[in-house]
């Protein structure tokens, strides 16, 4: 009786999971991807864009599925606003993949360089990080935002939505990577990670060696769970609770709109204000006019002891605050509210509950501003500006992964630097030690 061995011509990812065979397919596109020059990568961007604009109302119609789905169970309206793919999001979305294709190519970029005593020439450049996974909640725009960058820093990604956007994502990926094969780049630079649940996104977690970082995107619960699971390096993005401070020396008009801008231009993203703090010395002239700007909006106040006092006669809706509201992230027509003895006072607030993503202070002196941004310890300071800045477009970033509030290799909105490491050349003439 003979014995019988594997076939040679057997496939190797046969015997492998789903998600272990998607992370070695993106570590090959990796390696095809890094030495590309930006033409290559530039032409398959834009023919994403193009293609996400053709084939739009596939995208819109997989993405009523999901939006129909999440509002059967109850989802938050806030939630489901982040889910909900318009015609107008898209074409948002595809200029701002066309803005990341306009981008220098960090890629090759000399970080610094030198000839050192004994004539070797010595130079840091920046390379991609090989395979990066994304693991965010439900929103489908990440999907675009992160395949983008990643492909233009020469990065192949796997993306892990939630199931509540499945069928967006499905879509999504499918037509992007239709555009990256045609434009003559590896498809697999762009993968959606194979599976619904937990289970795949625990592999994912633990594919050290093949995947090269992660990086969670979404509430305070999913970017815990990466963070203490992963054995995966990870770069965290933080959660959002942000504050706007109002100075004793502020222009009302300005912090007004300025607090509106901040809290209810869009409530259900990171870079929204969830605590309002205000100086004893103005809280008599801003507050009524904050309150009634407040209740125009929409937005129910959870105010302190010293607060509650200001919305007798008006209009507003005010509730006493709890220690709970103080560092909840509401992304909902909500904010904390307090009044504070002193600019000190306020910074002691903001160390106490700050997830250290972006605090602005609204003042006329140079002196509270200046102090202000060097008490506050957070990824961004705004000084007479909207927390809605933040922003790796507003930046002039392009399209942002996430927002860093680590302090390792990324802080703040990440573009494409964030998502290159570097290496060393170093160039001799028969050198030896």
């Amino acid at each position: 009786m003979t014995s019988q061995s594997a076939s040679p011509s057997m496939n190797p990812y046969d015997a492998m999971s789903p998600v272990a065979q998607a992370a070695y397919r993106a570590r090959a596109a990796a390696a095809d991807i890094a030495p590309l020059p930006r033409a290559a990568k530039d032409d398959a961007l834009l023919a994403m864009a193009d293609a996400l604009e053709v084939r739009t109302a596939e995208i819109v119609q997989a993405n009523a599925e999901d939006v129909a789905k999440a509002r059967e169970a109850g989802t938050s309206e806030s939630v489901v606003d982040r889910l909900t793919l318009t015609p107008e999001r898209v074409r948002a979305i595809a200029a701002d993949v066309r803005h990341v294709a306009a981008l220098p190519d960090p890629v090759g970029e000399v970080v610094r360089g030198s000839t050192l005593p004994n004539g070797l020439d010595l130079r840091q450049v920046r390379v991609p990080l090989g395979v990066v996974g994304i693991i965010y909640e439900a929103r489908p725009n990440v999907t675009v935002d992160a395949a983008a960058l990643c492909l233009k820093a020469g990065n192949a990604v796997l993306l892990r939505g939630s199931s509540s956007a499945y069928a967006s994502n499905t879509a999504l990926v499918r037509v992007l990577r239709d555009a990256v094969g045609g434009a003559g780049l590896p498809a697999d630079a762009v993968q959606l990670v194979p599976g619904e649940s937990r289970d795949s996104v625990r592999e994912l977690m633990r594919a050290r060696g093949l995947v090269d970082v992660l990086i969670p995107r979404g509430g305070a619960s999913l970017i815990r769970t990466v963070v203490e699971e992963s054995t995966v390096p990870v770069i965290e993005t933080g959660t959002g609770n942000c504050h706007v401070y109002v100075d004793a020396e502020s222009d009302i008009d300005m912090a007004v709109d300025i607090l509106i801008n901040s809290k209810a231009q869009r409530v259900s993203v990171c870079n929204a204000a969830e605590t309002l703090l205000v100086h004893q010395d103005i809280a008599p002239r801003f507050l009524p006019r904050a309150l009634e700007a407040l209740a125009e909006a929409g937005v129910t106040v959870h105010g302190d002891e010293r607060v509650l006092p200001y919305a007798d006669g008006s209009k507003a809706t005010v509730v006493p605050a709890t220690a709970e509201d103080w560092e909840t992230e509401y992304l909902s027509y909500d904010i904390a509210a307090a009044v504070v003895d002193s600019l000190d006072a306020a910074v002691a607030h903001i160390r106490l509950w700050t997830s250290g993503h972006t605090e602005a202070i609204v003042t006329t002196s140079q002196a509270a501003a200046r102090r202000f941004t060097q008490l506050v310890d957070s990824t961004t300071v705004a000084v007479n500006a909207s927390t809605r800045f933040t922003d790796g477009g507003q930046f002039g970033f392009g399209a942002e992964i996430g927002i860093s509030t680590q302090k390792l290799h990324a802080r703040g909105p990440m573009g494409l630097p964030e998502l290159t490491s570097t290496k060393y050349i170093v160039t001799g003439d028969g050198h030896i030690r």
